[in-house]
């Protein structure tokens, strides 16, 4: 079964793929993450978290029901898109992807990211 690290380098394979991370939105803390390109990963990777934590609490608060699956973020060459894992085993944790927006196949990385959930090692 493959690891976090493993599966955060096996995402800079998808086309137009610019840095991943999977991070616990509980503690903050970056469990494994890789680029192609310079690109601060930590720093988006706080960010993700804050966005995600605030977004978690704001469909809670209108009682919508349901849970978050994904967040985009689309910017004028790039897409971020992050998804919150729903596997047992993921719990609390989401996946972070910077595609380039000319590249990248928005798809194909939302299909990837969510068949992760029960194959990877924590």
């Amino acid at each position: 079964m493959p690891t976090l690290q493993d599966v955060a380098q096996d995402l800079m394979k998808l086309d137009g793929a610019l840095a991943f991370a999977f991070v616990d939105h509980t503690n903050g803390l970056m469990l494994a993450s890789a680029t192609s390109v310079p690109y601060d990963i930590e720093l988006a990777a706080a960010v993700a978290t804050e966005f995600v934590r605030a977004k978690l609490r704001a469909v809670e608060q209108m009682g919508r029901g349901g849970a978050v699956e994904d967040i985009l973020v689309t910017l004028h060459d790039e897409l971020h898109l992050t998804l919150v894992c729903d596997h047992p085993r993921l719990q609390g944790v989401f996946g972070y992807l910077a595609l380039d927006r000319s590249r990248g196949n928005l798809a194909l990385a939302r299909r990837t990211l969510r068949s992760l959930g029960g194959t990877v090692e924590v």
